[in-house]
């Protein structure tokens, strides 16, 4: 059985879920014994990029990534805020100020670090037992309470920031949208509105079309967010992540293998303990190990090269926080 992490570089137009089921097809297609798979944090359909897929053992640490930070690129076009607040929802509103590049720099330093935010009426969250965006598709008013988020970075992508009507004034061509790596995956943002693209490395909980809504209103207009891409999450970036061409391509040469990474990948940040055979095994019985020196703090528990398990050190020994079958 295999346990690891299948990294997506997910495609625009694919739901989370339906990442999943590709990736268990990929499986069955290779002759996989049945494993369980399962996402670390959903990733809007409109959106592209890093998708994080746990299999096997690996989903018993996939909390440590829904919890973690997580960086985009995203491509905010002004004149017009959607209900979704993205290309997905109808106009609310429409403005006819087109920031400068230079305006959108000189109001980024409000939304770094900690910040309140209000989170989409189309999203996940439960408002009396239902999903918001559910509530809001059927019309219902839907108010949700801020939320204090931490965005660590915010900048604007080198190379992009000119808007088409401020090109228009200097005289020169209209600009083309930003050749991103991985622009690919989405469409442009629709001719004849500015535009600028942002990278932002935030927190869990935080929401990109709201950080979009909040600037554009922070510069006197509406916007929302026409091209969106995750870059990394966690310790998994673009640089990690595969196709599904390629997944499907590797299932049918039944060598998933090549698209896997070890399960130890998204735990690089925990220092590893080196444990005997014998320890291993009390370990792997989730007893606890007195008298054994190490320094206090979450560890991983390693047997050669096999993850055994994530151990607590303390004063009285170490505590098996998640044990791993393998």
């Amino acid at each position: 059985m295999i346990h690891g992490w299948i990294i997506l570089d997910k495609p625009v137009g694919l739901g989370s879920t339906q990442a999943v089921s590709a990736v268990k097809r990929a499986l069955r297609e290779a002759g996989e014994p049945k494993t369980k798979v399962g996402h670390c944090g959903t990733l809007d359909p409109l959106a592209s990029g890093v998708l994080s897929i746990a299999l096997g053992e690996a989903t018993k640490v996939a909390g440590r990534m829904l919890d973690a930070t997580k960086a985009y690129e995203f491509t905010i076009t002004f004149g017009e805020q959607t209900d979704t607040l993205d290309m997905e929802g109808k106009i609310v509103a429409t403005s006819d100020v087109r920031p400068s590049p230079e305006a959108v720099e000189a109001i980024l330093e409000r939304f770094r670090g900690e910040i309140e935010q209000v989170p989409p009426a189309f999203s996940a969250i439960k408002v009396g037992g239902k999903a918001a965006y559910s509530l809001a598709r059927a019309g219902e008013d839907v108010e949700l309470a801020s939320r204090r988020v931490t965005v660590h970075e915010l900048n604007i992508l080198p190379g992009t920031g000119r808007g088409i009507a401020q090109s228009a004034v200097e005289g020169g061509p209209s600009p083309a949208p930003s050749p991103l790596h991985h622009a690919a995956h989405g469409p442009p943002p629709r001719s004849g509105e500015d535009q600028i693209t942002l990278c932002a490395t935030v927190s869990k909980g935080t929401y990109i079309r709201s950080l979009a809504r909040d600037i554009a209103l922070a510069l006197d207009t509406v916007g929302h967010v026409t091209m969106l891409t995750r870059t990394r999450a966690g310790p998994f970036g673009l640089e990690s992540a595969i196709s599904l061409d390629f997944l499907n391509q590797s299932a049918k040469a039944r060598d998933l293998t090549r698209t896997v990474l070890p399960l130890e990948a998204a735990l690089d940040d925990i220092p590893a303990l080196l444990v005997t055979p014998g320890q291993a095994q009390l370990l792997r019985h989730g007893q606890r190990l007195s008298g054994f020196p190490a320094q206090p703090g979450l560890l991983l528990a390693i047997e050669g090269s096999t993850p055994v398990a994530l151990v607590e050190a303390a004063a009285d020994g170490l505590r098996v926080v998640r044990g791993f079958n393998l």
